[in-house]
């Protein structure tokens, strides 16, 4: 049984993903080592879970059940759970070491979980002690709201856990999809060319980065490839795009945009840095 979870990185994802786990019921550890990143995060969960009372959605006796469920450190020691998920920095070394970290001090069948949107889950797996226990459990942005979640069994994940993982989604009220490890899983090799097309459009002078998204949303689209862009952040938009330019061996429909690459250089990620592709209020 799933008593308690570990959610390893309190950036938007993280702290939504802590969010989603506290409000199923679940004890709920959000770690970072960046105090003021914590600070953020505990700020978003309080203001999402007001909005949610403002709106009918949430008693106001259960906002405050929720947020007494999470506790907010930078301590990596009280990072001990029965299912550890991580929400960090997309790079296979930094989530590595944090897992072979965490191994040390969690049970030998403590649930591993990486938020990865396009590392390979198997390689992840390959360097932690019972690689069997290892699995992708990908959210969306927002995790509170949006309701796919993608479960990636590697070459080593047990089908114990592939399940565990599946029926936690289930529990967290997710739609999980089973998927198998592969570059960018299935959302995100997909979604690369509504992001990758909608910078050549506007690369080319087809039309601004207004017109397009606004075209598009009226196509049916929710969002915008740009304003979509802005509130993943830049930055990780990018790193996806790179990582799965890298495993399909530089093939062209994977090209990073210099639109995009630009906008990192110059530290325009979107929402989160008050600009990128827009301008946005702090």
């Amino acid at each position: 049984m799933i008593h308690s979870i570990a959610v390893c990185g309190a950036g938007t994802m993280g702290a939504g993903i802590a969010q989603v786990a506290a409000s199923s019921g679940f004890k709920t550890i959000l770690f970072d080592i960046r105090q003021p990143g914590l600070d953020k995060a505990r700020a978003q969960i309080t203001k999402s879970l007001a909005t949610a009372v403002e709106k009918g959605r949430l008693a106001a006796a259960e906002q405050e059940q929720i947020l007494e469920r999470i506790t907010f450190t930078s301590d990596i020691s009280l990072c001990v759970a029965d299912v550890i998920i991580e929400a960090i920095i997309e790079q296979l070394a930094a989530k590595t070491d944090l897992f072979t970290q965490l191994a040390a001090i969690n049970k030998q069948d403590t649930i591993f979980a990486s938020n990865t949107s396009s590392l390979s889950v198997s390689e992840l797996a390959a360097t932690i002690p019972h690689p069997e226990r290892v699995a992708g459990m990908h959210f969306f942005n927002p995790a509170h709201l949006m309701k796919l979640v993608e479960v990636v069994s590697g070459i080593q994940t047990s089908p114990e856990t592939a399940n565990a993982v599946y029926e936690l989604a289930q529990t967290m009220g997710k739609v999980p999809v089973r998927v198998k490890d592969s570059p960018g899983f299935i959302v995100n090799r997909v979604a690369r060319h509504y992001y990758l097309e909608a910078m050549l459009l506007a690369e080319q002078k087809v039309a601004d980065f207004s017109t397009i998204d606004q075209l598009l949303e009226n196509a049916g689209f929710r969002m915008g490839p740009f304003a979509l862009m802005d509130l993943i952040g830049n930055d990780i938009n990018l790193a996806v795009t790179q990582s799965l330019y890298d495993a399909f061996k530089q093939a062209p429909r994977f090209k990073p945009n210099e639109l995009q690459e630009q906008r990192v250089k110059d530290g325009k990620l979107g929402r989160k840095t008050g600009l990128g592709f827009y301008r946005y209020e702090q």
